[in-house]
């Protein structure tokens, strides 16, 4: 790696921020969810595609990482003077991310759940525009996820249907 390549202070601060902000939903929504996977969700009838649970840590851990990086790569570039839309957009579909925890496992509200995630599902997609469109892998970063949480409103949808 050339000199000119290594992080600078300001740059390594800023990546360890972003991946806390996005850990720290991670942490809310697992804390959230913890309860409801030991009593709740286990009563609940299943569609067949469901992923086993021990899947979903793993996924969610990655994806959370690759957001982080994602948004990192865009406020690194851009800052949020230059970016203002696309770093806005990035903390909305955080935040529809844990408020769709809260739905579905904290409150327990399978139907509104499913109407906030395709929310979500369309504040990632807009997200991601804006990212690509300013960085092409930052854009790329979040279609793992754009597929996850399609994946997961599909998912929501069956256990709508099925509860």
């Amino acid at each position: 790696m050339n000199r000119g390549d290594a992080l600078s202070w300001r740059e390594l601060r800023g990546l360890v921020l972003w991946l806390a902000l996005v850990l720290v939903v991670a942490i809310i929504g697992g804390l959230v969810t913890r309860t409801s996977v030991a009593d709740w969700y286990p009563q609940l009838l299943r569609p067949e595609f469901a992923p086993p649970n021990a899947v979903f840590g793993p996924v969610w851990t990655a994806l959370y990482v690759m957001m982080a990086y994602a948004a990192w790569r865009i406020w690194r570039a851009h800052g949020f003077r230059r970016a203002p839309w696309a770093l806005g957009l990035f903390m909305v579909q955080l935040a529809l991310n844990l408020l769709w925890s809260f739905l579905f496992f904290g409150f327990q509200q399978i139907g509104l759940a499913l109407f906030e995630i395709v929310v979500l599902w369309f504040a990632i997609l807009a997200t991601l525009v804006l990212f690509w469109r300013l960085d092409r892998l930052a854009g790329a970063l979040l279609l793992p996820y754009l597929a996850w949480v399609g994946f997961a409103a599909f998912l929501n949808h069956a256990f709508w249907v099925l509860n």
